[in-house]
């Protein structure tokens, strides 16, 4: 099995959440939410998916409710759109800022692996 597999999944299923809970859910009740990492276990029955929240203390609470009341709806969402053997049942939590701030230096990371180093491609050839 591919390695990479589970890094995939959650990335796609990061991507639908975030445009189905920021564009598609007509709840008033949901603020300004934005899904930042998905967590799969080993086996995908099971999404953590963690969510910054932003606003009042009772306005993040109420975001939370009605993203927590919209979770078979959205995981229907997911079936449909993603061509996954197993849709995982979801599992909403707010992220803590700073779990977010531990995340910069493995974001870049990714950056700088898809760049060159700087040895790399930036020489200079010389016509004599």
């Amino acid at each position: 099995m591919d390695p990479h597999r589970a890094e995939r999944v959650s990335e796609s299923i990061r991507e639908e959440l975030e445009e189905l809970i920021g564009y598609e859910m007509s709840d008033p009740r949901v603020g300004s939410a934005t899904v930042s990492e998905v967590h799969l276990s080993p086996d995908f029955r099971h999404a953590h998916v963690q969510l910054v929240l932003r606003g009042s203390s009772q306005e993040q609470s109420a975001t939370l409710d009605a993203i927590n009341h919209a979770k078979q709806f959205l995981r229907r969402q997911l079936a449909e759109r993603l061509q996954l053997f197993r849709t995982p049942d979801l599992h909403f939590e707010a992220a803590l800022p700073t779990a977010l701030g531990e995340r910069v230096p493995q974001i870049l990371k990714r950056i700088r692996r898809g760049r060159p180093r700087d040895g790399e491609g930036n020489e200079k050839k010389t016509i004599s």
